[in-house]
């Protein structure tokens, strides 16, 4: 048993945020369909290089666990196949442009009187609810960061305003759409009916401004960057030494005390250190300290006295690194599979782990149109000639 095995997800999702939220349901044991237009398909099968045999390691890292059906949506035989998929489906997960799919009659309102517990999960930059002037405009994930303001306070104090290194708000998106999902099951348990799931890009940003924005809105400060620096904890950032980086987080005065007495530090009980708003208060002072101490040995070193005082401290690893990483392997967040054109393909693994009902990392990320006619036979019952008259009329691929 995998806990969501008794789901059908009709993915029409593409690029990163609804595929992301799909894979980890299928993860989870979902059945996930997910269609691609049959010329090119889901647009990160083009996003390279790499590539591995043919396939983009893109699109590999966000659609294993599914299942590709090849329809064109805008033929009125394909906008039929999608919603007698919607009729049988429990989930619809999809991040076009508000207002796009209406026009094909695939929308939530419309979909919804064929299928009373559908739940319809949309992912867009700025929201289907708000100012039209907003809602109207696509989402991509650099804009939507520096729209909800994380790249304001990302970078050097100095420096110019950067972007994370990976796609947050694409991924963040994708993580609340699963909440969201996921709670809208449990409300239709109770209420027999599904609804429809709005999230938002700039939504989820907004979120993760968390303490900023609570500083903000409460105390009236205005958040900028600090590099690797916490704006509200002393020490915690990040530290060059002899050979290398490495990230200490001295979280409390406890630990400032153990990390004082370990690394030989004079100045514990400096009267302008002794607790965390002090050192906040005289950070520049304190690292004038810290810079020379961390630059005299290795990153070893410093790690091997950090870890026997207790006090948090860990290295800067490359991606290289940390996908091997022992305890990254250990904990089976590296996984093989079989691709049936690339060979064996490896892919990140499944981050939530259950006891009881444990998600895995099953089938390959398909190849386009890999599905079609099993998915539709087994879900729609077509048979053979109906799937050859639909691909002879350009329909299917």
């Amino acid at each position: 048993m995998r806990p969501l095995d008794d789901l059908l997800v009709l993915d029409l999702s593409r690029i990163l945020s609804g595929p992301f939220c799909t894979m980890y349901l299928a993860d989870l044991g979902a059945r996930v369909i997910k269609v691609e237009h049959p010329k090119g398909g889901d647009d990160t099968r083009g996003f390279g290089p790499p590539f591995v045999g043919g396939e983009s390691t893109y699109f590999m890292s966000a659609n294993r666990n599914k299942e590709s059906v090849a329809i064109d949506m805008k033929t009125d035989e394909g906008k039929v196949l999608v919603r007698r998929l919607a009729k049988k489906a429990d989930i619809l997960v999809e991040n076009f442009r508000p207002g796009a799919l209406a026009r094909l009659g695939l929308d939530h309102a419309t979909l919804a009187k064929e299928n009373e517990k559908l739940i319809y999960a949309s992912i867009s930059g700025y929201g289907h609810a708000g100012d039209p002037t907003w809602t109207r405009k696509p989402g991509y994930d650099v804009v939507i960061q520096g729209m909800g303001g994380l790249q304001s306070i990302t970078g050097a104090p100095d420096g110019p305003p950067f972007k994370s290194g990976t796609s947050i708000a694409d991924m963040v998106s994708g993580m609340y759409a699963i909440i969201g999902i996921l709670t809208a099951l449990h409300a239709r348990t109770r209420t027999g009916r599904g609804q429809h799931v709005d999230v938002s890009m700039l939504d989820g940003q907004i979120s993760l401004l968390s303490y900023h924005a609570g500083a903000h809105l409460n105390a009236g400060t205005h958040p900028a960057r600090k590099g690797n620096a916490h704006p509200s904890i002393a020490p915690y950032e990040t530290f060059q030494t002899s050979d290398g980086w490495l990230n200490l987080a001295v979280g409390n005065d406890g630990l400032w005390r153990a990390f004082a007495d370990a690394v030989g530090l004079p100045v514990r009980d400096d009267p302008r250190f002794v607790t965390n708003p002090l050192r906040v208060a005289n950070r520049v002072a304190l690292l004038e300290y810290l810079h020379p101490l961390f630059a005299s040995n290795t990153v070893e070193h410093w790690l091997s006295v950090c870890d026997a005082a207790g006090v948090p401290a860990g290295p800067i690893l490359g991606v290289d690194q940390a996908l091997c990483h022992p305890q990254v392997l250990a904990r089976q967040m590296v996984v093989p599979v079989l691709h049936p054109t690339a060979g064996e393909v490896r892919v990140t693994g499944v981050p939530v782990r259950l006891s009881d009902t444990p998600g895995e990392v099953r089938t390959a990320p398909p190849t386009l149109g890999q599905h079609t006619d099993s998915a539709l036979a087994d879900v729609l019952g077509l048979d053979a000639a109906e799937l050859q008259r639909l691909r002879a009329a350009k329909v299917l691929a």
